[in-house]
């Protein structure tokens, strides 16, 4: 059966404040009612004692040998005898040669009888196993000796199972008042708990519903409740800001393939009709666009490729700065061409990485440092290693806590400050002349990401509109 969180931590409460207070109640009952008896006990042999006394000095008080014709010491005896009867107690006496000067047997033997009877009642009812039955106890005392009888080991009369119950009852309430409050602060902490997990449950459900909107406001001091609803937050974030992405994406790539179809189309329509003749330009025209429309493709491939968890990483040890050289000679015919001088400078850095991915990411920075450049400046590629903050210097350092950077920059057009967050996205493209008429696709940063982070580094960016632009490579 499904059972709510509130009512399980209910229920639990419930079941420990039972438990707990249960048992304490068992344990005290047994230990009050052990010491309770052996008190009763050693109570009963102090009057024991105090009777036996306080015969001996009204026997030394009164004429030797005794004289069962002294009415004075006769009723000396039978008060003292009678006082004891009346507590529960049979008190005999003697005398030194063993004649019996007292006996509430003889005296009262009715009374006796229904005392003795009263007290085993009262000890099968209470105490049914206490194996409890007439116990006489006898002190020998100067001139002769007391015997005082009693059911025992012990007994409780009922002044002493008054309390008991009354202690039981407080045990019952305090258990009662407990299960109470238990129950209570079980249904302020379940709710504290569940209203959280509860409002988790809400979000998380807008969420597989395709609602990335909703966020948990509610804060929790319950660290792994704190985590959850920072988790959960995050999630729908992510989620949506991925959802922003695709939609952007789809739009975006519908957009770039539009147009080059839209112009096949109406050529190739031109030429179906009549309109234009199907002569070689036309076909060239049509065939660039074929083309473009070919490049779009390769590059959300690419894109996919080298994006998300999906890339492969094959790893070796090379030095970067030599790579960043070969990069650069490849580009050098095109950077001459554009009045463009390409320096390399830095550290020999030895790094363990996926050596073509990385001069992928070398070759896309460069191209857009070229493209956009202008005509005429320097794009200046350096490479360094770093460790613990500082920079590396000639001598290596075998320390693993390193790092390596390498950093491209140009002194073109810039980037404005608007279009710097966005830069990494697909597709992006900061201004007109960053549009399809030079080339790009607007996918190469976002390769240039996804190749880094797949390294454990970060890429990064630096730009001043009309001063020129710095990437920094990390990893």
């Amino acid at each position: 059966m499904n059972m709510s969180l509130r009512t399980r931590l209910s229920i639990s409460y419930a079941l420990v404040a039972v438990l707990l207070v249960g048992s304490i109640s068992v344990f005290t009952n047994i230990f009050l009612h052990s010491q309770f008896q052996q008190y009763v006990i050693n109570q009963q042999e102090t009057k024991n004692l105090q009777i036996a006394n306080l015969v001996d000095q009204q026997l030394g008080a009164s004429i030797i040998p005794w004289n069962p014709k002294d009415a004075k010491a006769t009723a000396a005896l039978d008060n003292i005898g009678m006082n004891v009867l009346e507590q529960g107690l049979i008190l005999k006496v003697y005398d030194s040669k063993g004649n019996n000067l007292w006996d509430a047997t003889v005296h009262n033997n009715g009374m006796c009888n229904r005392i003795l009877t009263t007290m085993a009642s009262n000890m099968q009812k209470n105490y049914p196993n206490a194996n409890a039955g007439y116990v006489e106890k006898s002190y020998t005392i100067k001139n002769g000796t007391v015997k005082v009888g009693y059911y025992g080991p012990f007994f409780l009369n009922d002044n002493d199972l008054a309390f008991i119950s009354t202690f039981n009852l407080a045990l019952i309430i305090i258990g009662a008042i407990s299960l109470i409050v238990a129950l209570l602060l079980a249904f302020l902490i379940a709710r504290r708990i569940s209203d959280p997990i509860r409002k988790v449950i809400l979000t998380a459900e807008k969420i597989s519903r395709g609602d990335y909107g909703g966020r948990i406001s509610e804060k929790s001091s319950t660290k792994e409740l704190a985590h959850l609803i920072t988790a959960v937050n995050d999630l729908a974030s992510a989620l949506q800001t991925r959802d922003k992405l695709q939609k952007r994406l789809t739009a975006d790539v519908a957009h770039e393939l539009r147009t080059p179809l839209a112009t096949l189309q109406s050529h190739l329509e031109a030429m179906i009709d009549g309109v234009w003749p199907a002569d070689k330009e036309r076909l060239v025209g049509c065939h660039e666009e074929i083309l473009r429309v070919n490049r779009i493709v390769g590059g959300l491939e690419e894109l996919a490729k080298y994006d998300g968890e999906n890339l492969k990483l094959k790893k070796s040890k090379f030095q970067l700065k030599r790579l960043a050289q070969s990069v650069a000679a490849n580009f050098a015919a095109q950077a001459r061409a554009n009045g463009i001088e390409i320096v390399v400078e830095g550290d020999e850095v030895e790094v363990f990485a996926d050596k073509d991915k990385i001069s992928q990411v070398i070759i896309n920075l460069l191209a857009n440092a070229i493209k956009f450049s202008g005509r005429e400046g320097n794009v200046k590629i350096k490479v360094k290693g770093e460790v613990k903050g500082e920079v590396k210097g000639e001598k290596e350092d075998a320390s693993g806590d390193s790092r390596a950077v390498i950093t491209v920059s140009d002194e073109g057009e810039g980037i404005s400050r608007q279009d710097l967050p966005h830069i990494f996205e697909r597709f992006y493209r900061a201004d007109d002349s960053r549009s399809r008429t030079t080339g790009g696709s607007g996918i190469g940063l976002a390769i240039v990401k996804g190749i880094v982070e797949a390294h454990g580094g970060s890429v990064s960016v630096e730009s001043e509109k009309g001063k020129g632009t710095s990437f920094r490579v990390e990893f």
